[in-house]
């Protein structure tokens, strides 16, 4: 598989802080990136190493428990779409055959008392756990905590590629979204048509996604030219990229750019991957940041809250489980 990266990678080293030297050099790297295919590594990232790797030994214990642990906490079961979700459940590219993996979701851990939870907002629900793996439950929270750490820090460095104040974004950050995902991808199977993926191509829907992959590679990101090229695994870094939201958000000015996996160089094992995502509180406005609407033209995007775009989002891939949304205004 190719070993020469791609993709920019940006050094997050004495950027990690408000205010800190670095960050504007950071920043307008982060323009680059996003005004190109939205995909970009970061390096000296500040999430420890070793909590990554146990949340893919995490990942591998999970996703080979006994088919009926899992059917028992499949995400058909949860309002708030968290649990298991089956090889083949999801189909990202409508042009494609069903996904070749299988999932385990999970979000933060909201009190129930949280007014979303009571609301019954998608992402504020309760998580799934299996019994046999008691600790995974803490250790995905603290592995969440040090992701959303870090988000918040590439959102302010987007506000500041933005040439908008450093703490922007931070009004939009109150209670946010986090969704967790565990993914296992079988082979790709011999002689399989040009119609099978691993996930088939698409955008993600949020904000950022911060991902973590193994070593066998297999990510796939769509150029603007058009051109696909691999997301090689780099040793130390996480593979981060801007979902719709931020379009939206910045009036087209930065992009979300499909992508694709498909396991093709793990020598028959199995790939394992870990993407974090994350989005704004539910009820903050996503309409085109000062500066990137010219004066007297119409913005690209009608205005909208976080949670009214993803659930536009979510009815484009699941509409038969539309019913498992919340409304979009809190409820009186």
């Amino acid at each position: 598989m190719p070993t020469a990266p791609q993709l920019p990678i940006l050094d997050l080293h004495d950027a990690l802080t408000p205010g800190a030297p670095r960050s504007a050099e950071v920043a307008r790297q982060f323009r680059a990136a996003a005004q190109d295919s939205g995909f970009f590594y970061v390096r000296r990232h500040g999430v420890p190493e070793a909590l990554i790797a146990q949340q893919f030994t995490l990942a591998e214990q999970l996703l080979t428990l006994p088919p009926a642990v899992r059917e028992a906490l499949s995400i058909r079961h949860s309002p708030s779409s968290r649990g298991f979700e089956a090889l083949g459940a999801q189909t990202l590219d409508a042009n494609a055959h069903p996904d070749l993996k299988e999932s385990f979701y999970c979000g933060l851990a909201y009190p129930e008392e949280h007014p979303y939870v009571r609301a019954g907002y998608q992402t504020y629900g309760h998580n799934q756990w299996p019994a046999q793996l008691p600790d995974a439950p803490t250790q995905c929270e603290a592995y969440m905590q040090a992701m959303l750490a870090l988000s918040r820090r590439l959102m302010q460095l987007m506000a500041l590629s933005l040439d908008l104040p450093e703490n922007y974004f931070d009004a939009a950050d109150g209670s946010p979204m986090v969704t967790l995902r565990l993914v296992r991808y079988p082979p790709h199977p011999p002689g399989a048509d040009e119609h099978t993926f691993g996930a088939g191509a698409h955008t993600d829907w949020g904000a950022l996604t911060l991902l973590a992959q193994d070593h066998h590679g297999g990510l796939e990101v769509c150029t603007p030219s058009g051109d696909w090229v691999d997301a090689t695994p780099l040793p130390g870094t996480l593979v981060v990229n801007l979902g719709d939201m931020i379009p939206r958000w910045t009036n087209g000015c930065y992009h979300s750019n499909p992508h694709r996996v498909r396991n093709r160089h793990s020598g028959g094992a199995a790939r394992y991957s870990i993407p974090f995502f994350y989005e704004p509180d539910y009820l903050a406005p996503i309409t085109p940041v000062p500066g990137t609407v010219a004066p007297g033209t119409p913005p690209l995007f009608e205005p909208c809250t976080a949670g009214e775009h993803l659930r536009q989002m979510y009815l484009k891939t699941y509409a038969p489980q539309a019913k498992t949304w919340a409304p979009t205004a809190p409820s009186p």
